[in-house]
């Protein structure tokens, strides 16, 4: 018997994440300990860090943007317990933070709070990989040679994958790839002192025969867990719960529908989670019979990823059953709230890999109607409503879709967008936090309505709070809006305000909240640059002889049960994607209602343009 989806429960992280002593690279020296910082900032603090530690500079600046960009992150600690730009750890798995502290002589405070420490911490600490992985190769090879640094730009190929502490070499190489794939396009980027750093494009072609000798410190499986090889996805741990848990065969507790996708349901979705706990958590409660609750893979912050559904089968992760019938749910270790929490570089590359595996292999477009997040899934019904936020503001969608695309899978093509299609593609893609961490309307990829062209009018009606994850009165970057009008921000901020239709939250302040949603005209502002064209269906709701308006609903299904709105007739949407309803030949079209997605019926629409 198929059992209705329980409501997923928000759970906090209950501590900081475990620590241990031990160094990846014991008994290896780095160069004479310095006392004290460089005068000069950010910018001088990478020449003398490559000049003491005899690590080129590129490499340092390199590592600094992937995985930081630049900022120190108001010394608060990523989700695997990472600090600063050059990510020094201090987890289960390793304690490079420790190390950097021996090796220069600097506080652990300075090396989590000052950028030009840490930077000379990653330093210290690369040296130390690369001299580490002489010496194995100099055993390896019986040659009494002492270990010696690299002599060239591309032999630093090894330490960089050693630096990223995977638990894969697959993504260990990814790691390397995407550290000099920033050294072959260069950038420019804003650090914490206001210093522009600027890495030229140089042409290097790594060195990549030492991959295979870089150590690998894989955390211990969970229970129930193997490597086996029996997954779906050829890198993933095998820790799919037992027949038993199928709802279709359970006589109690169970925590997902047994199926035969893409036979039964096609598959067109791909769902982004966090956990709000770590992934070794997330896959015991997984494992859990009485959870209620299910995913078809997690994904650690050390590129592990944890198989914990067979694909064919339906997982209870979206909160909405019609998504959870055509979705692929992957749930990351970190939390939505948290912004100092970043999505460290290894969980980006590891997690993209994994997307790019599902994209070709069910034909799944690069964008975000597709590949969507949490907080875009909307609840099916208004009583069930709001649905959950995750993975939250700080996902950098742009940066992800972008390591997705390096991994073979090609963007959307078709016609030239039409006029009025746009996306806000921000540069807060590029930097998650501003210079001392705190949160700024500029540093998120979530962009606030209002109900004028001004940013001093007011902002829509919301859920009342101020509750940071809220997503009522904003939308999300890489979704797609057609705009009616644009003009300048009259408040003076620099942005430009894009008149749209938007599905307000208009009455919970009603004596009787609801979730219920009204379409009505708002204007959404957009950081200067930040909007660009996008490929979607652009349709018109067709007018009605009833009262002018036109039913919205939470899953492409004929049941008054899941209306969740109304739009007026002659409203105009983007729409970048259409399905059958289940089972009939009924077309549906997702249309960006507001934060999320949601459905209209073919037969109450016009499309007026298409990309």
């Amino acid at each position: 018997m198929m059992r209705r989806e329980k409501r997923r429960p928000r759970m906090r992280l209950l501590g900081t994440l475990l620590s241990v002593a031990a160094l990846l690279t014991c008994g290896l020296s780095g160069a004479p300990a310095q006392a004290g910082t460089t005068s000069g900032g950010v910018t001088a603090a990478f020449a003398a860090a490559s000049h003491t530690y005899s690590v080129p500079q590129q490499i340092l600046e390199s590592v600094c943007y992937l995985e930081g960009r630049l900022s120190s992150h108001g010394g608060r600690p990523s989700v695997d317990g990472g600090y600063g730009c050059m990510n020094l750890v201090k987890n289960d798995r390793a304690d490079t933070l420790d190390q950097a502290a021996k090796l220069t002589g600097l506080s652990v405070s300075a090396l989590q709070r000052d950028t030009a420490a840490n930077i000379r911490g990653g330093a210290a600490v690369l040296r130390a990989e690369a001299l580490a992985l002489a010496s194995k190769l100099s055993k390896l090879s019986k040659l009494p040679t002492s270990p010696k640094l690299p002599t060239s730009l591309s032999g630093w190929y090894g330490a960089i994958a050693a630096y990223s502490h995977a638990s894969s070499r697959s993504v260990a190489g990814m790691y390397a790839d995407a550290a000099y794939k920033l050294i072959g396009t260069g950038f420019t980027g804003t650090a914490d002192d206001g210093s522009r750093i600027t890495l030229a494009p140089q042409s290097v072609t790594p060195d990549k025969s030492t991959l295979n000798s870089v150590p690998l410190a894989p955390a211990a499986l969970p229970t129930g867990c193997t490597q086996d090889g029996n997954v779906d996805y050829p890198s993933a741990i095998d820790c799919v719960v037992p027949s038993s848990y199928d709802c279709n065969v359970a006589g109690g507790a169970c925590t997902y529908t047994g199926s035969d996708r893409p036979s039964s349901y096609a598959i067109y979705d791909v769902t982004l989670h966090d956990l709000e706990m770590s992934a070794l958590d997330g896959v015991n409660e997984f494992e859990d019979a009485n959870s209620g609750l299910s995913v078809h893979y997690v994904v650690d912050t050390d590129g592990t990823v944890y198989q914990t559904l067979r694909e064919q089968d339906i997982a209870y992760h979206a909160g909405n059953y019609y998504y959870n019938e055509h979705a692929v749910g992957i749930e990351h270790a970190g939390v939505d709230a948290s912004g100092y929490q970043w999505y460290n570089a290894t969980e980006y590359l590891a997690s993209a890999k994994l997307v790019a595996y599902l994209a070709n292999k069910y034909s799944i477009p690069l964008d975000h109607a597709h590949i969507t997040a949490h907080g875009i899934t909307p609840a099916p019904t208004v009583s069930t409503s709001p649905n959950h936020v995750d993975p939250g503001k700080y996902w950098l969608w742009d940066y992800y879709f972008g390591l997705i695309h390096a991994q073979g899978v090609p963007y959307p093509t078709g016609n030239t967008p039409a006029a009025g299609l746009f996306r806000v593609n921000p540069t807060s893609d590029q930097k998650p936090l501003g210079s001392n961490g705190a949160e700024t309307a500029a540093n998120n990829s979530f962009f606030t309505l209002y109900t004028g062209p001004s940013t001093a009018d007011p902002k829509i009606p919301g859920a009342p709070g101020a509750d940071s994850t809220d997503e009522t009165t904003n939308v999300e970057t890489q979704m797609p809006y057609y705009y009616l009008a644009s003009q300048p921000d009259q408040a003076g901020s620099g942005m430009t305000m894009y008149e749209i239709w938007y599905g307000e939250n208009d009455r919970l302040s009603n004596s009787t909240p609801s979730y219920y949603a009204d379409a009505k005209k708002a204007w959404l502002a957009v950081p200067a640059g930040s909007a660009v064209p996008v490929h979607s269906y652009v349709v018109s709701l067709k007018p009605t002889t009833t009262n002018g308006t036109i039913k919205i609903y939470g899953r492409p299904t004929t049941s008054s049960s899941y209306v969740i709105g109304t739009a007026p007739t002659g409203s105009l949407w983007a729409a970048p994607k259409s399905v059958f309803e289940d089972g009939t030949q009924n077309v549906w079209f997702g249309i960006d209602y507001n934060h999320c997605e949601a459905w209209v019926p073919s037969s109450e629409v016009t499309v007026v343009d298409w990309y």
